[in-house]
């Protein structure tokens, strides 16, 4: 099917307009419009690609009622480090929305460097959050395609724990993602917010930055880990692979 093809161009211009964060599940911030002064005309247009208006997303669950897992621990990660990241990236936006043609182009790569760092540890951050509070058990349609794709749920889980144990100590992320191109699951790792998978869209995520698990563990992030699995939510993860399942085969033409 060519690019002309209207189901798949519409499509294509969806998912580009709702991001990462719609393919995992997570509330996408649909900003409403702005009137902004546009610099070159001082005219007005309405603009929304850089409109600084994201919220923070409330969690899905009590964070107290986790298995393992501190309300102390989760509300600071919620408020502090997510609800920072939002509140970045609004700012950056807003910054952006200021480039003209004279803005020198280091401040624009600056700029622009700061956007997706913020962008992204936004997502994440809403994906992780969204994939807990659960019970742990693994079923639905994401057991039978790991099984299928990892040869057994065993093989799956000791690439996913490895990736994370790899970020221990550090900072990054272990995503199981689909890839979006290929209709494949992948367990990617990423030492930090902007090394994400190019057309991934995350079903699982694990926060790996220090922040996530330093105040009740330490430096002991294989007990994180051990507590994350516990609190999996593998319906939300099975949701999101439907959804993740249905884009690509439409991208695909499949």
């Amino acid at each position: 099917m060519s690019t002309d093809d209207p189901t798949r161009r519409d499509a294509l211009a969806g998912i580009a307009a709702t991001g990462v964060a719609l393919l995992a599940g997570c509330p996408s911030q649909r900003p409403t419009p702005t009137t902004t002064t546009a610099p070159t005309t001082g005219g007005t247009m309405s603009q929304t690609a850089l409109a600084g208006n994201h919220t923070v997303v409330p969690l899905p669950f009590k964070p107290g009622s986790l298995d393992g897992l501190s309300e102390r621990l989760i509300t600071s990660h919620h408020e502090n480090n997510y609800g920072g990241a939002v509140k970045n990236l609004n700012k950056v936006e807003l910054e952006l929305a200021k480039i003209t043609k004279d803005t020198p182009p280091f401040a624009v790569a600056a700029l622009r460097d700061r956007e997706l760092t913020f962008r992204n540890s936004k997502n994440l951050h809403e994906a992780y959050f969204g994939n807990l509070g659960g019970n742990g058990k693994l079923g639905g349609a994401i057991e039978k395609a790991l099984a299928q794709a990892y040869g057994s749920i065993a093989a799956w889980e000791t690439q996913f724990r490895g990736t994370a144990m790899g970020l221990g100590g550090g900072s990054g992320w272990a995503v199981l993602g689909l890839e979006l191109d290929t209709g494949g699951l992948r367990t990617v790792g990423s030492g930090n917010h902007t090394q994400t998978l190019s057309t991934g869209a995350p079903l699982l995520v694990l926060d790996m930055y220090e922040h996530s698990y330093h105040l009740d563990f330490g430096a002991g992030h294989a007990k994180y880990i051990d507590a994350f699995f516990k609190n999996v939510s593998w319906d939300e993860v099975s949701r999101r692979l439907d959804r993740a399942l249905a884009a690509s085969k439409t991208l695909r033409g499949a």
